[in-house]
């Protein structure tokens, strides 16, 4: 396998997209037709569903490996909503399929601005076939997004803003690494920095110490035991209603692996996705056999290690396992009672026909090296309580005009500028609005979790 750093590091461009010069373009020319005539890009207009927005989906022409220009091509999907040729772009990057629904990420409403989400590489639909995997790379991903603003500048001409959360958080941050003067500021949440992933003991502290209620915890961690206690009861139920929904098990091999798997995951996902106040949800640990299976699926979501689930995920997975890292908690409180614990990596839900190799942390070293040397106009955001906050990324002595915030009691939200106190909230506003040359920023308030992505709530934990 071709690893990013061997030919990625010393060889990516860091040419900066600006705006070309000349005068506005005439409004006699609809935006529509500007895009079609962009070499590359395909162009289809839906029925908006948000109020002062056109909505466009797009698919743009892209080399599968930047480095070879006149090899094979994919066609990368996107989704465009455009309010006005001269209002501020904000550009959501998914790190993952992007959903077909129309939904306004904090940043776009803060700055009133146009908005577009780009899917990532090797997703469905936006995947070459057969694909070579090892151009699933973050420098690979960066280029595709290069080259869509690129093109885009040429229309929108005002100031861009990058964004995203959790892997698309992620996307963002190593965007800019590669290519920095492409948007005038980004706007990253709940993004994980895994920069020694042979180490990952912060996630052990932290979910011994998370939230401001013990028992909490307590409940979490004796149900996650119970599952394990109660496992051929609840793996014949998985079992059955697998058989009824057409779910497989190819990649996992057994049922087992994939409860097994749920159960690992149960303790992280309700503090990534739930509020500590959900945890008066939970059963006691004396329920019934259907209360407790309830609840492991509500949480867990027991198709998440069918073959149907990890299909969608590969590319995730692949990258996890070559470039980004992964977390490890060492499960203490489950002890006695596992079976697969060491296959609670990547390489375990990636296709054993697909060839992975970990590069052993080069890149993120690069990636957290990059933001604390020369990160410029960065704003993280994190939920308190959100196990992925456990390894963020962190500012040094070359940031420049960038802060970190942190939401109290909140979890892996792509919607926290408006859960922050008051003070940071207004400062991380603030800056937002003069990145986009927006003017004052005006009142944030929350805003339902219906307007954000909603494929966040979908992703895979590990």
């Amino acid at each position: 396998m071709a690893l990013f750093l061997t030919a990625g590091l010393t060889c990516a461009s860091v040419t900066a997209v600006r705006a070309e010069p000349g005068p506005p373009a005439s409004a006699a020319v609809d935006v529509a037709d500007r895009l079609r005539a962009v070499p590359g890009m395909t162009v289809q207009e839906k029925t908006s569903t948000l109020p002062g927005y056109r909505w466009f989906w797009l698919t743009y022409r892209q080399p599968v490996d930047h480095r070879n220009p006149r090899g094979r091509w994919f066609e990368q999907r996107i989704m465009l909503q455009h309010k006005s040729e001269d209002r501020p772009m904000v550009l959501y990057t998914s790190g993952y399929a992007t959903p077909e629904t129309m939904f306004t990420a904090e940043p776009t409403a803060l700055v009133d601005g146009n908005q577009i989400s780009v899917e990532y590489r090797y997703f469905t639909p936006s995947r070459p076939e057969p694909a070579d995997w090892s151009k699933d790379t973050i420098w690979q991903a960066a280029t595709d997004e290069h080259r869509v603003i690129g093109a885009l500048k040429k229309i929108y001409r005002a100031r861009w803003i990058s964004t995203g959360a959790s892997k698309g958080g992620m996307t963002a941050v190593y965007h800019r690494r590669f290519y920095p003067g492409d948007v005038d500021g980004s706007v990253v949440y709940v993004a994980p920095n895994d920069v020694r992933n042979d180490e990952d003991s912060r996630y052990d502290r932290f979910l011994d110490s998370v939230g401001t209620d013990p028992a909490c915890r307590t409940r979490l961690k004796t149900l996650s035991r119970e599952f394990l206690k109660r496992r051929t009861t609840l793996v014949t139920r998985l079992t059955g209603e697998a058989k009824q929904k057409g779910w497989t098990f190819t990649i996992l091999r057994t049922p087992d692996r994939a409860f097994e798997n749920s159960v690992l995951d149960f303790e992280w996902a309700f503090w990534q996705y739930s509020l500590q106040a959900d945890c008066a949800k939970l059963p006691a640990p004396d329920a019934s056999d259907d209360a407790l299976y309830a609840s492991l699926d509500a949480i867990s979501d027991l198709s998440s290690y069918t073959d149907q689930s990890l299909a969608q995920y590969s590319p995730y997975y692949y990258q996890a396992g070559t470039q980004l890292g992964w977390p490890s908690p060492s499960f203490p409180n489950l002890r006695g009672l596992l079976r697969y614990k060491d296959d609670y990596l990547p390489r375990t839900y990636v296709p054993r026909d697909i060839p992975m190799r970990f590069d052993g942390g080069r890149a993120m070293r690069d990636i957290d090296a990059w933001v604390r040397s020369h990160g410029e106009r960065l704003l993280f955001l994190y939920g308190q309580n959100d196990p992925w906050g456990a390894e963020p990324f962190r500012l040094g002595r070359g940031s420049r005009d960038s802060a970190v915030y942190v939401a109290p009691g909140m979890n892996h939200s792509g919607r926290l500028i408006a859960t922050l106190p008051e003070r940071d909230r207004a400062a991380a506003a603030a800056d937002v609005r003069r990145w986009a040359n927006a003017g004052p920023a005006p009142t944030v308030t929350a805003r339902a979790v219906e307007a954000d992505d909603p494929l966040l709530l979908d992703r895979p934990r590990l």
